[in-house]
């Protein structure tokens, strides 16, 4: 979905000048939700309540993100929250760049712009909600998943149709590959794996 302001047109155009992909982890790449289970014997949980975190991550977006770097782009995370069930899953995709305990995500932003070698325009954040504000509305291409904070959509490029967690990081790669002419030789190839 295009917000008021941002044609399809001019959505390709900041599209076709993405270097490197940028994600919140919780209500982007998981639906928001987080869960804590009982610690099983011997695993490390919090001391007195004998709980570890968990997430879900969708597949159809780990597929993405391997297809994004298949095609040579890089990724990172800048999330508010600290968690091995992030660092676990950013490991098993290749993510290169990984910030976690940051609620100020402008900071390790700029860290990751140097280490990357890439400007603002080349940039696409994708979020969820108003702590993302000042990465989305300061990178080429700004987008908020469908089940974001509803004030993001006045600020950011793209609103996904899939919701965080459920394929909403996936669609942006497409999106983005699309625009610059690299989405059809991937479905070509596995279409010719058939």
């Amino acid at each position: 979905m295009y917000p008021k302001k941002t044609t399809r047109r001019a959505l390709e155009a900041r599209a076709r000048k993405i270097r490197l992909l940028l994600l919140d982890v919780d209500g982007v790449m998981t639906d928001g939700r987080i869960y804590y289970v009982p610690a099983a014997a011997g695993e490390s949980a919090d001391a007195d309540l004998k709980l570890v975190e968990t997430k879900t991550f969708h597949s159809r977006d780990g597929l993405g993100i391997n297809i994004w770097h298949r095609n040579g782009f890089k990724t990172g995370i800048i999330s508010g929250r600290n968690s091995p069930v992030v660092e676990f899953r950013a490991r098993e995709l290749g993510i290169q760049f990984v910030r976690q305990g940051h609620r100020e995500k402008l900071g390790p932003y700029r860290e990751i712009l140097q280490e990357a070698g890439v400007e603002d325009r080349e940039v696409c954040y994708v979020g969820d909600d108003l702590v993302d504000l000042p990465l989305l509305t300061r990178v080429g291409l700004g987008v908020a998943v469908a089940n974001s904070h509803p004030l993001l959509a006045r600020y950011v490029h793209y609103v996904t149709r899939a919701p965080g967690g459920l394929g909403a990081v996936r669609e942006v790669i497409e999106l983005v590959l699309a625009a610059q002419g690299k989405f059809k030789p991937v479905l070509d190839g596995y279409l010719a794996r058939g």
